[in-house]
């Protein structure tokens, strides 16, 4: 089977779980029925081992390309093959909203629109993590997956073509015309196979599609970036578990941070820090529902918490423990091992979670009501904080090391004390506020001393340490100091001279030793942080054309996943990253605002990205 990149991909979801769908035809990942569930399809980690459901064109036949797009406004997928021979369309979806059943569907409708095309269907299911083959039963409107204990799937499809068996993988050819169409509906934990019209795919197709289209007519922004910005939040709801309101930093695990690397981990998640920034940006955009459901999510998870600190990731259920383990069996992403489950960084305590989580309950809070409870965790969150700011930590990066006294942490830390003051004083609500004051105070002074390199002129990552780190960047935005404090200004230059990765547009997030073996990418968030930077210090020219440049990194249907080699411009890392896109939206929202205080005319629009082509 053919292995393709990380970025040849599209998405599809339904709110609680999702499936990548490659420019090849090819459903290569897919957990179910959660994102954190045990795979069905992980071809993506092991193409001989993993599990794929490939429709595409007859190779031997004729040579075709291939494009995707998305159907505007939605979370429908259309992939197209083309030849001399016909034009052929493909639409994925998972019903959605009142299309949804009780278990996670997976629709897809093959449809020639030119010519003729003999498709070729491969479905190889393998459960629990590819461990468990398939036995197959034929049915008479398909075929029943069983794994020989608890999980089945049921899959229907035309009832005039027959299922061929070639040990644990089913095929079909199936010629078609244009103007002939057919349906295939994966159903999960299902053990009866129905008629496809029983499942009324089309009419889930119209409701799946009106469904994203109301969700996506709340966004607010009129800027000249509209394709992208709604394309990420779009992608951002993806990521989120609607039956908790908790966010997934991104739906796959072990996608490598460089090419063969060991540097692989699962983000089927909830970092408090990442869903922060992303119900941050979709507050700005107008989306209320996602910020409510999430403070819902960390009301809960807050309440339980058993350690000192709060944790800094939870299950999408909200549980703690996510003990970390290997998969040996699975060779990895082209070669990369390890493959993880789990992640054992749960259990670290990182001090900057603070700060990110006050941060977007101030802006929430200027607009919206706070409830008792909510403001009961927040305040909370900020003495603890007020408490134990001096304490080292393992910060945003992760590192797998010694705790230290990272800058990037106490600035959080002065964040979460001064929004817990803001949020106080504006709402007029019961709090320590002298006692906050001064600590913030003392945080600030702290970090202007300990955390300042006059000989070089920067902010260094570490007390006591020379290196740099890309996250200093976030000290404008935060308001720690004015984008245009001299500091900063100095701290920028110094980044991009130190953290440079080549590209005038990417950085990495630091080059310092982090207890971790082998290499990374660049960071794409700190290289939207710096365009942020640039626009709020004055220079509106210079953050424009960065974030212009940064969107030429997006894939064929406008996603992103962590990390870009900069040597080849690939996509590295899990995919699509949540975080990168609420930076995308972030940005674009800083730009637009930065645009009216200078009066400056607005860019003209770019053209949305190419549909990608494999051959």
């Amino acid at each position: 089977m053919h292995e393709i990149r990380i970025g040849d991909h599209g998405i599809i979801g339904d709110l609680h779980t999702a499936a990548l769908v490659g420019l090849d035809g090819t459903i290569d990942w897919w957990c179910t029925p959660r994102f954190d569930s045990p795979s069905i399809f992980a071809a993506l980690l092991d193409a001989e081992r993993g599990g794929h459901w490939r429709i595409a064109p007859d190779a031997g036949l004729a040579p075709w390309t291939a494009g995707q797009r998305y159907v505007p406004r939605t979370n429908v997928l259309v992939t197209t093959f083309q030849s001399d021979q016909g034009t052929v369309e493909l639409t994925d979806f998972m019903p959605v909203g009142p299309a949804r059943g009780p278990a996670p569907e997976i629709h897809r409708r093959v449809r020639c629109v030119r010519g003729s095309a003999r498709m070729d269907v491969s479905y190889a299911p393998r459960f629990g993590y590819a461990q468990r083959q398939p036995v197959f039963v034929l049915r008479r409107h398909g075929l029943m997956a069983w794994d020989g204990y608890d999980d089945v799937l049921s899959l229907s499809g035309p009832a005039d073509v027959e299922w061929n068996m070639d040990g644990h993988t089913a095929t079909m050819a199936l010629d078609l015309r244009a103007g002939m169409s057919a349906w295939f509906v994966l159903r999960a934990d299902d053990d009866e196979v129905h008629p496809v019209r029983d499942y009324r795919p089309s009419q889930k197709l119209e409701m799946t599609k009106r469904w994203w289209t109301q969700w996506a007519s709340q966004l607010v922004y009129d800027g000249p970036y509209g394709d992208a910005v709604e394309r990420s939040a779009l992608a951002l709801k993806l990521c989120s578990y609607h039956p908790s309101g908790a966010i997934v930093a991104a739906p796959t695990t072990s996608l490598p941070e460089s090419h063969g690397g060991h540097r692989n981990w699962d983000y089927r998640y909830a970092w408090l820090r990442d869903s922060a920034f992303v119900v941050y940006a979709l507050d700005r955009l107008g989306f209320d529902g996602e910020v409510v459901a999430f403070l819902d999510f960390l009301k809960r998870v807050a309440r339980r918490r058993t350690s000192q600190h709060i944790q800094i990731m939870y299950g999408i259920d909200g549980r703690r423990d996510l003990p970390e383990s290997t998969l040996a069996h699975l060779r990895g992403y082209h070669g990369a091992s390890p493959v993880r489950i789990g992640n054992a960084a749960a259990t670290q305590f990182q001090l900057d979670v603070y700060g990110e989580l006050l941060e977007t309950a101030s802006i929430w809070a200027r607009h919206h009501p706070l409830s008792e409870g909510l403001w009961k965790v927040l305040r909370d969150l900020v003495d603890w904080t007020a408490h134990h700011w001096r304490e080292p930590d393992f910060s945003i990066w992760e590192a797998r090391q010694v705790p230290k006294h990272y800058v990037y942490s106490k600035v959080m830390a002065w964040t979460a004390v001064d929004r817990g003051i803001s949020i106080a004083r504006t709402c007029g609500l019961t709090a320590d506020v002298d006692g906050w004051r001064k600590a913030a105070d003392e945080i600030h002074a702290d970090v202007l001393e300990r955390g300042w390199d006059a000989e070089r002129q920067t902010f260094v990552q570490a007390y006591g340490e020379r290196q740099l780190d890309a996250a200093l960047l976030v000290i404008p935005k935060v308001r720690f100091l004015p984008a245009d404090d001299p500091r900063v200004r100095s701290t920028v230059q110094a980044v991009r001279r130190e953290l440079g990765a080549g590209a005038p547009d990417l950085l990495y997030r630091y080059r310092s030793e982090d207890g971790l073996s082998g290499d990374e990418g660049a960071f794409i968030v700190c290289s939207f942080w710096l365009a942020q930077d640039l626009a709020l210090g004055g220079d509106l020219d210079a953050g424009e054309q960065l974030f212009r440049d940064l969107l030429r990194r997006v894939n064929h249907v406008g996603l992103m996943a962590e990390e870009i080699d900069p040597h080849t411009g690939e996509q590295l890392g899990n995919f699509p990253q949540a975080l990168s896109h609420a930076a995308l939206l972030n940005t674009a929202y800083i730009l637009e605002r930065m645009r009216a205080r200078l009066g400056a005319a607005a860019p003209v629009r770019d053209a949305p990205p190419d549909q990608g082509t494999i051959v």
